[in-house]
């Protein structure tokens, strides 16, 4: 709460933490009783498990926050992850649908169903602006603007930012609204866009098998998550010549390093500038 991080933070930092809680109980070590050398343990244990670097570095991380509350309550005075360092892991370039992809994607969902135009507008919502699956799902009819085409997402931290949202995808909304969202909200009073068969907010899980039918029905070989759908956003942004600035505040990303990730699966666009922009090109 103090730190106001998402709920699916907080609910990685607990898992993390129930790991290292179970990893003691076997060694038989207290939490105050445990230094640097059964700390160092635990993350070789998780790198023999099988982890990858990144987890193993947010494991890090959730093990000194865990040790910094305990030197704060007076429980432990040493924090034995201080002098770890996280582990540094390789990038990896996100993959993304092609723009006709993406087209086959939108034309599978059955348009004259609720569930079909429910769909259709999750689908549109996810690519049109790049939403975290758990903004959209969290998107309520409040947070839309469909005569200035913008939508009021609240990310990461409760932060709220201000996303475009494209024609299409106000059309597909719009049309949801209209002919599909009364026949799912079953009476009730339920301020979410997207509404299950039973009225109420759609589910993280809901959405994900939603798209992976899609995907399958599309042919599309790679496996359709909601991520696929915002990397694709991000990736044919640039590819539009968008600025970076510009997609770090529609992707709500904290830092502009994070963002950069996608300058990298955009060559074509890349080589293209600097032909025009570079004097010995």
């Amino acid at each position: 709460m103090e730190k106001g991080l998402a709920i699916n933070t907080v609910e990685a930092y607990g898992r993390d933490l129930a790991k290292f809680a179970a990893f003691l109980v076997r060694s038989r070590v207290t939490v105050e009783a445990c230094g640097i050398a059964g700390v160092r343990s635990f993350l070789g244990f998780l790198e023999e498990s099988g982890l990858d670097n990144r987890t193993v570095a947010r494991q890090i991380v959730s093990l000194r926050q865990f040790y910094l509350h305990l030197q704060r309550e007076g429980i432990v005075t040493n924090n034995p992850t201080e002098n770890i360092q996280s582990p540094r892991g390789w990038k990896i370039l996100p993959k993304h649908l092609s723009v006709a992809e993406v087209a086959t994607l939108l034309q599978v969902a059955d348009r004259k169903t609720p569930e079909g135009l429910r769909n259709r507008a999750t689908i549109e919502l996810l690519y049109g602006s790049g939403l975290r699956v758990s903004e959209l799902i969290n998107l309520k009819v409040a947070d839309l603007d469909l005569n200035s085409g913008c939508i009021r997402a609240t990310g990461k931290g409760n932060k709220q930012r201000i996303i475009p949202m494209g024609k299409p995808a106000g059309d597909a909304v719009e049309k949801y609204q209209a002919e599909g969202r009364d026949h799912l909200r079953k009476g009730k009073q339920a301020p979410w866009l997207l509404l299950s068969t039973r009225g109420n907010r759609m589910t993280r899980q809901a959405v994900w098998i939603t798209l992976t039918r899609a995907g399958k029905l599309a042919g599309i070989t790679i496996p359709v998550t909601p991520h696929l759908l915002r990397h694709s956003f991000a990736t044919h942004m640039l590819a539009g010549g968008a600025d970076l600035r510009s997609l770090q505040m529609m992707l709500g990303h904290a830092d502009i390093t994070t963002t950069q990730i996608y300058t990298h699966v955009v060559t074509d666009r890349l080589q293209e500038i600097y032909k025009q922009h570079h004097p010995r090109a």
